[in-house]
């Protein structure tokens, strides 16, 4: 699959430090942006998440990547949502970047799909409203997230869902930075306006969130394929099938998957269809009279 390993790995050198106040304990994971440790911040005494981040392969000029992520991360940082990982931080040590988070001990949604496959309906609707409203508040800043995924969602046992890494992969795609021809982000969750060479736009997040609960309620991610071409002409030519979801939630991930952003469902339609979904389950009365609607197997209005 191609996601980034989240598991546990052995334990760092307990002495080494971090712009003389952060104490490095142990590796949490590592992916294709860098690793994630956990550390103390010995100013005020709590624990953190430290992400180190690595230059894009290829890239030389270390100075115009510190900027960057500086510039974005910190853009992201300003964002207030329950389901968005808070950054207290974000600190150049020598030729070295890492960002400063909350430290979030919860598995990862791909981490759970690996773990236990395909989740239940109504936990999807749940893990989908709250990125959904963390999505909301980041549009609405004029931040678009670029690399949306289960290995960026962080589901904890009690239900609470915190997306992570905001800003970095608007960080690291910079013409000075990356090779030609270099994807930024995950393919099999890329948006179909990106693999067409487009910019991100907020609709290209709902799109990776779709083909994410999709991944959650299959067990599967739809697009991936043998090869990162053919995942790439998957995104851009095949529909996939839903066989485990059904009625609003199915409608939601279909209509955030749609190929055209222009056509594709909003973060608002597909929120409604969600909490429709969340309402079914637990016998809750469904929306008031003049609220907007979904036509049966089809796009909200």
């Amino acid at each position: 699959m191609t996601d980034e390993q989240t598991r546990p790995t052995p334990a760092a050198p307990s002495s080494r430090s971090i712009s003389g106040r952060y104490t490095v304990t142990r590796e949490l994971g590592r992916g294709g942006m860098g690793v994630v440790w956990r550390a103390e911040d010995t100013l005020i005494g709590r624990p953190v998440a430290i992400k180190e981040l690595r230059l894009p392969e290829g890239a030389e000029d270390t100075g115009v990547f510190q900027e960057r992520v500086l510039r974005e991360v910190r853009a992201g940082g300003r964002l207030n949502d329950p389901a968005v990982v808070t950054v207290f931080d974000v600190v150049a040590d020598g030729d070295t970047t890492y960002i400063v988070m909350e430290l979030v001990e919860a598995p990862t949604l791909a981490d759970l799909v690996r773990e236990h496959g395909p989740l239940p309906q109504e936990r999807v609707a749940s893990i989908g409203e709250q990125v959904l409203t963390a999505l909301a508040a980041a549009h609405e800043a004029g931040i678009v997230h670029r690399d949306v995924k289960p290995g960026n969602i962080m589901v904890a046992p009690d239900g609470r869902v915190k997306l992570t890494d905001f800003g970095i992969a608007q960080a690291v795609d910079d013409p000075r930075l990356t090779t030609s021809g270099m994807l930024v982000g995950s393919p099999a969750f890329m948006a179909p306006e990106r693999v067409a060479g487009h910019e991100a736009l907020p609709a290209s997040d709902l799109w990776s969130l779709g083909a994410t609960l999709f991944y959650a309620v299959e067990g599967s991610v739809p697009f991936e394929r043998s090869t990162t071409a053919a995942t790439l002409h998957a995104i851009m030519n095949d529909v996939p099938y839903l066989s485990r979801a059904q009625g609003p939630l199915a409608s939601a991930i279909m209509g955030l998957m749609i190929t055209s952003p222009e056509a594709r469902i909003s973060a608002a339609q597909a929120r409604h269809l969600v909490s429709l979904h969340a309402r079914q389950v637990t016998g809750q009365p469904g929306p008031l009279a003049g609220q907007p609607g979904t036509p049966p197997g089809g796009q909200a209005t």
